[in-house]
């Protein structure tokens, strides 16, 4: 049996003259839509198959479909002939721009056997001209295939072989996605051993020394391991130190590592092969000379075999020693190789005569996150989901690496100056080049026409046009400055509707819901009685100016789902004082370690801020019907004693009247009496984002603890949210539940909203909501009208298609999330309001707003 290795995303030729058995070899080996065959191309352009007429046409649809996959990383079989050079240089030149490898295989099968299998199918009817010339092109063809740039070149030689081959679908070096780590990602170390020592005992592993006491190994505890970004040689006082450690390390299974351009250059080097011995490789080399020639071959043979960038944890993180944008990820060609090794140039050289580096991070999108070194930055900073770990450790600076997946960093101090730059380090704020913008530099064309939004949770987010174009007036006209706006709170899916008597909405149907995709463990949070409200809190005016560039001493913001402030300025500072009180008192800016709170509320009472709404819709409606249908309900009994048969409207007209008056009960219950804050009360649920971090990998007892600290140091000010926990694998759980809502609900309460209680949470096929609402029936009347009881209207509400509304949810769930991530990241407040936008984008979709 031949076992033949093909590259799990990589473009296969098979080469052979028609009848060498390609395609049942194909059908045999490959899967139905991997394989991408000539003859059926024809088919599709010319309704035949064999019209070698078309042969033009096909090939194109066949090239744009290859093509199609290769961008998707999809494994492609092209089943055509190929024996002309030609045809095969196309195939290799779409493999190349896809950055694929292209694998031949060869059927080298003897003519007799191809005229004897042409002869049995009466489609082929060409004889052995046709296969006598293929047979020639191939022979001519086989010792150049590695030449024309096939990476790998398999030849089956009869029918024997044919028979007996089996094709083994092998990783790429750079896969990695099943080791999740958790890993140490460490930054340019250019030589300095002694700092890279000490990073290492400070990230908890234990060095291990030879009997020369040099260290050769470093292990941890918790079986973490070390990804070292490149560069770990030049400049530095003992590069061959840092290549024994770190070869030790990955020798052992202790540490992962990418090239680096200086490691690029140093093989060539030891290879005898013509470099320019400069920028710290004199100093390599110097050193390399007082060790061993063993040492020597060892150093060449690792730095030789490092894979150019690494793909790790289901794809989440990607390692590349000058960054990697989306399209290369996983991906192994030339131009992949030198983009990692280099980054991408513009072509220029600066002052200093360094190359003049385009800032790909800034255009970046991808939803893995990017560690990279390679050019030195004084200070840590996160662009766009990428972060550049080269703190210039060789030049005073520091060596840094970033714990993952906890997003921590670990540095320590140079010990020295060990080389001089040629650019001066650190270096002073820069002029932004061509193509690069100020981090709060916001452009209409960011939010403009059709957008996609890509988001770690829940893939890509398409805003359409006609969506963007309507949150852009609201966004210009009536909402805060965006560096208050990092986040909007997304819409609420509501439960299936209730089969129950008189009720569109019910507990069961919510827990049914999430047990039905694996979610058993829910949180059920009581509704207030008023509006969702995000609040920004700062420590102080200072930080508020250094971290959302505050002016005219704003200390932070409440804002409404749409973006809008809350209150006037001088009330919302009164209010942010008194968050700011409550958090200090219950030590939450040491707690949690940072200088800014972004919190998830409800302010009540609703006619705080939708007075007018209330006064100049519900009232009015609610006012009407109480004067009308008592009126008309008298006349009717009149008629009624006078012997005119209106009993059944008389009925109908009481009940009305009865539905007005509980409408109005209803809506009353969210107004009350307000004047600057007296009367009004906010009710925390959740932190959103703290300095550095998100929260959502916390349970929600944990946010709701934390309000609750709140609420006791500002009772005044703070409401409780209260809440009730419920297991849907245990029945009395569930009943307790439903019990809790129904006398919430009894007691005039608005409802509940049930949450997986862990926070985000997966379901069986993507996020699960992040919480149904479970309205009471009374105020369903505020939504749906006084009447909505009416069996004939109930009916006619059950059919409420939430599809497009849980969808809606998601995605703005998602945006969400991305949106908070890029925050806490700190990236620049484009990026930030990219995700932000998009929320409000979404709410001028087309749904049902009582939903």
């Amino acid at each position: 049996m031949t076992q033949l290795a093909v590259p799990e995303l990589s473009l296969v030729v098979l080469i052979g003259a028609s009848g060498s058995g390609k395609s049942t070899f194909a059908r045999e080996h490959f899967g139905a839509f991997e394989v991408l065959s000539s003859d059926y191309c024809r088919g599709l352009v010319a309704d035949d198959e064999n019209d070698q007429s078309a042969s033009g046409d096909a090939f194109d649809v066949l090239h744009f479909i290859a093509g199609k996959r290769l961008a998707a990383g999809r494994l492609t079989v092209v089943d055509a002939t190929n024996v002309q050079r030609e045809a095969r240089r196309q195939l290799v030149e779409l493999a190349k721009s896809h950055d694929v490898l292209p694998v031949a295989i060869v059927f080298d099968l003897p003519e007799q056997v191809c005229v004897a299998r042409n002869a049995e199918r009466p489609d082929r009817d060409f004889g052995a001209r046709v296969v006598r010339r293929h047979r020639d092109q191939l022979r001519r063809s086989l010792r150049g295939l590695s030449r024309e740039g096939f990476r790998t070149v398999h030849v089956l030689s009869g029918v024997e072989e044919v028979a007996a081959a089996t094709i083994t679908r092998e990783k790429l070096l750079n896969d990695l996605r099943d080791q999740h780590g958790p890993f140490d990602v460490i930054g340019d170390v250019h030589g300095c051993r002694s700092e890279l020592e000490t990073l290492l005992e400070q990230l908890g592993y234990a060095l291990v020394r030879d009997d020369q006491a040099r260290p050769v190994d470093a292990t941890h505890p918790a079986g973490r391991r070390a990804v070292f970004v490149g560069d770990l040689v030049d400049r530095g006082p003992d590069s061959p130190g840092v290549l024994r450690l770190v070869m030790g390390m990955v020798s052992n299974g202790h540490a992962l590592c990418v090239p680096g351009n200086h490691e690029n250059k140093l093989v060539r080097a030891l290879g005898g092969r013509a470099v320019q011995v400069s920028h710290g490789l004199e100093q390599t080399l110097a050193q390399l000379a007082d060790e061993t020639p063993e040492f020597r071959t060892e150093v060449a043979e690792f730095c030789y075999a490092l894979v150019s960038h690494l793909v790790l944890d289901d794809g989440r993180l990607v390692v590349a020693h000058a960054g990697l944008k989306e399209a290369y990820h996983g991906r192994a060609s030339g131009r992949v190789r030198s983009f990692a090794l280099y980054g991408d140039s513009t072509g220029e050289t600066d002052e200093f005569g360094l190359p003049v580096r385009y800032p790909w991070a800034e255009d970046y999108r991808g939803s893995a996150i990017v560690l990279y070194g390679h050019t030195p930055t004084p200070e840590l900073e996160w662009v766009t989901n990428t972060l550049c770990l080269d703190t210039g450790c060789v030049f005073g600076g520091r060596l840094t690496a970033l714990r993952y997946p906890e997003k921590e960093s670990v540095q320590v101090t140079a010990e020295r100056v060990w080389y001089e730059p040629a650019k001066p380090f650190p270096v002073a704020e820069e002029t932004p080049m061509p193509g690069q913008r100020d981090r709060d530099q916001l452009d209409i064309r960011d939010v403009l026409g059709k957008r996609i939004v890509q988001t770690a949770h829940h893939g890509r987010v398409t805003v359409r046009e006609e969506n963007a174009a309507g949150a852009l007036e609201v966004m210009s006209r009536f909402a805060l400055h965006p560096r208050w706006l990092p986040y909007l709170p997304p819409t609420m899916a509501p439960p299936p509707t209730s089969s129950r008597d008189a009720l569109l909405e019910h507990p069961d149907e919510a827990f049914s819901a999430y047990a039905s995709v694996g979610v058993t463990e829910l949180l059920c949070e009581e509704k207030h009685m008023g509006s969702r409200a995000v609040v920004l809190v700062c420590r102080d005016e200072k930080v508020a100016e250094r971290r959302f560039g505050a002016t005219d001493g704003e200390s932070g913001a409440a804002y409404t789902r749409t973006g809008r402030s809350f209150f006037d300025r001088p009330t919302t500072e009164n209010l942010l004082t008194g968050v700011r009180d409550a958090v200090t008192s219950a030590g939450l800016w040491e707690e949690l370690d940072s200088d800014w709170l972004l919190l998830d509320t409800e302010i009540v009472p609703w006619s705080a801020k939708a007075v007018d709404l209330l006064r100049d819709q519900y009232a009015a409606v609610g006012a009407a019907a109480r004067h009308v249908l008592p009126a008309a309900a008298e006349g009717l009994r009149a008629a009624q004693a006078r012997g005119v048969e209106v009993g059944d409207l008389l009925d109908r007209t009481c009940v009305r009247a009865d539905n007005a008056q509980a409408f109005t009960e209803a809506y009353r219950r969210y107004c009350w009496p307000t004047d600057g804050l007296d009367g009004v009360a906010v009710a925390p649920f959740q932190v959103l984002a703290t300095q550095g971090r998100t929260h959502h990998d916390r349970d929600h007892l944990w946010h709701l603890d934390l309000a609750d600290r709140l609420v006791g140091a500002a009772p005044d000010l703070m409401r409780t949210t209260r809440r009730q926990r419920v297991d849907t694998n245990d029945d009395a759980s569930v009943a307790a539940g439903v019990e809790w809502w129904e006398s919430l609900t009894a007691a005039g309460g608005e409802g509940m909203v049930v949450k997986p209680f862990a926070n985000l949470a997966r379901a069986r096929r993507g996020l699960a909501q992040p919480g149904i609402k479970v309205r009471g029936r009374e105020y369903l009347r505020i939504i749906y009208g006084p009447d909505y009881t009416d069996p004939a209207n109930l009916t006619r509400l059950r059919d409420r298609n939430l599809g497009h509304k849980r969808s809606l949810a998601l995605r703005e769930y998602a945006l969400g999330l991305e949106s908070l991530e890029r925050l806490a990241r700190g990236e620049p407040l484009w990026r930030v309001h990219e995700a932000v936008f998009a929320v409000l984008a979404l709410e001028s979709e087309p749904v049902d707003p009582r939903l």
